[in-house]
């Protein structure tokens, strides 16, 4: 393939199509070119033998203007210097001569078009004048010309350099859109992934749980059944389904609602939840000593939305990897500028398994609102979740 510059094509063009164009327009200029050298007398003699061979000679060049032009240039001048200085009939290569002359302006920077031009136009006064007034002033008529070719040429290069610089950017300006979208496309299906996690983990650690309580008092003793256990557990059950239930429709509605252009995100779960989470916590028989009230007045939607999903996480993580018997405390507290969450337990930490993504959704669910997350175990025994909520980032 072939890149050309300064013809207004943009990439790669194919070579012989571009040869195909330049031949039949060599053509054509030698057809003009020999009617005006047997019709047009404007000084000079007719072409003879040597004459037309230098005069069609000239023309050849032209065939590989796009693909060699100053070559093709230099060619051309080969023919047409020695065709001028034998006498022949000026006007003849006239048209050839200034094809080759906007080649090179169009394809080569404005310097290398100037001093090509400049040179062309000294050498031939020199000549002109050198023969007489009269060559010299027909010379000066040319020279106008010579100039105009290379002024439009230079004016085509320049043009076209700048309509293709408008759709490099429009097409940048594009790519910057389509990306964009990608990114906000990626976000929004992070935050699906991290809601249903947040939600489904929560529900199914506790059903899990409690499913297993009710096994285990079905069969600790047949004949002594604790029918009021094995109901309490089933109620559990059945209370944590309706509850995950519920939120999972909430989620799908404000999806549902995102995408036919609400844009809202619906009523966010915040710190007035988390008295639930205890109850659900505690059902599942993990001791759970509940936070101190704080004012949800002065606490931003989206930090207490981040808050309820961390404690979330966190109670989740307690009560799968704690272990029986261990206790968790939840701490809450504001000192107007930040909210801080802090849970922890002293459980065995059983972090056996593959790993999950709640440790990651949680560090995720502090950055949305500018905030930081820290994790890791006491050294009195257990595990820490400690969140540091910026308020003013989640008013931002």
């Amino acid at each position: 393939m072939l890149h050309l510059t300064g013809f207004g094509y943009r990439g790669t063009v194919d070579p012989a199509r571009v040869l195909r164009q330049d031949a039949l327009l060599a053509a054509a200029l030698l057809a003009v070119d020999v009617l005006v050298a047997l019709t047009v007398h404007t000084g000079g003699r007719r072409p003879d033998v040597l004459g037309w061979t230098l005069l069609i000679g000239a023309h050849l060049p032209v065939v590989l203007r796009r693909h060699a032009p100053l070559p093709a240039f230099l060619g051309l001048v080969a023919c047409v210097a020695p065709y001028h200085a034998l006498g022949f009939d000026h006007s003849a290569p006239q048209a050839v001569s200034m094809t080759a002359l906007f080649t090179v302006a169009v394809t080569g920077t404005p310097l290398r078009s100037l001093v090509i031009g400049g040179g062309v136009v000294g050498i031939m006064l020199t000549v002109k004048f050198a023969q007489g007034t009269a060559e010299g002033t027909q010379a000066l008529r040319v020279t106008g010309w010579i100039v105009s070719f290379i002024v439009l040429g230079v004016y085509v290069r320049v043009h076209g350099q700048y309509l293709a610089s408008v759709v490099e950017r429009a097409e940048r300006a594009e790519r910057t859109r389509e990306e964009e979208a990608r990114r906000r496309v990626a976000e929004e299906r992070l935050r699906i992934a991290r809601d249903l996690h947040d939600l489904l983990a929560h529900s199914i650690t506790l059903i899990g749980v409690q499913t297993s309580v009710a096994a285990h008092v079905l069969a600790a003793d047949p004949d002594r059944l604790d029918r009021t256990a094995v109901a309490r557990a089933l109620d559990d059950i059945s209370e944590t389904c309706r509850s995950a239930r519920g939120e999972l429709r909430t989620t799908l509605e404000v999806l549902r609602d995102s995408e036919h252009g609400g844009g809202g995100r619906g009523p966010l779960p915040g710190l007035d939840g988390l008295p639930d989470l205890v109850e659900a916590a505690r059902a599942a028989g993990t001791e759970v000593e509940p936070p101190a009230a704080v004012g949800a007045d002065g606490v931003p939607s989206a930090v207490g939305a981040a808050a309820y999903r961390i404690v979330q996480e966190a109670l989740t993580n307690a009560v799968r990897h704690a272990g029986p018997g261990a206790r968790v405390r939840v701490d809450l507290g504001t000192d107007g500028s930040a909210l801080r969450v802090r849970v922890t337990d002293d459980g065995i930490g059983d972090t056996g398994g593959p790993p999950g993504f709640g440790l990651v959704g949680m560090r995720e669910r502090a950055r949305s609102v500018g905030g930081t997350l820290e994790t890791g175990t006491r050294q009195e025994g257990g595990f820490a979740v400690l969140a540091v909520l910026p308020l003013q980032g989640g008013a931002r």
